[in-house]
């Protein structure tokens, strides 16, 4: 017999603060882009320039990932793959704090989007697998209602940060 899970359960709980720190470090460098690379004396051209550049990373890393973690989720298990991907993007997200050079802004953000790419797949699926039919739509929108408000928690922890401080807080909540 399958366990009944609700939608106030520890899977939908996980996913949605998994959603919330996914979507608060994908979009954190967008966020802090300017601030960030401005601290290693770029001209103004090279600011957008290496802003895409690191951005072409983070996006290759979560398409890279996101071919991975489905792999390993269907292999391992969808609640290793939740807490593998989650732990990876905090890590790369705390490594971000201390970047020094724009390689390793660069490999950071690749790293990060491999964690990245993870998450949430295999959040909504472990969530759609376990909550019932009647509560699987409202379960679902819970993580992703969530996971949303991690922009709005990126946009304010910038407001009042650093941007280092940022990745740290960050890499904290994973």
């Amino acid at each position: 017999m399958k366990k009944e899970y609700g939608i106030l359960s520890i899977p939908v709980i996980v996913a949605a603060l998994g959603y919330f720190v996914d979507i608060y470090d994908l979009l954190l460098f967008a966020i802090t882009r300017v601030e960030s690379l401005r601290s290693f004396n770029l001209s103004p051209e090279k600011v957008t320039s290496e802003g895409e550049a690191i951005l072409m990373w983070q996006m290759a890393g979560l398409l890279i990932g996101g071919i991975i973690w489905g792999i390993m989720g269907d292999k391992k298990g969808r609640l290793s793959v939740l807490f593998g991907s989650i732990v990876l993007y905090s890590l790369a997200n705390i490594a971000n704090g201390f970047v020094t050079d724009l390689g390793q802004f660069r490999a950071v953000r690749f790293i990060a989007g491999l964690g990245l790419a993870g998450e949430l797949g295999a959040g909504i699926t472990l969530v759609s697998e376990l909550i019932s039919k009647s509560k699987r739509g409202i379960a679902t929108s819970m993580v992703a209602g969530i996971g949303l408000t991690g922009a709005v928690v990126a946009y304010f922890m910038k407001q009042n940060f650093d941007w280092r401080t940022c990745y740290f807080i960050g890499g904290g909540l994973g």
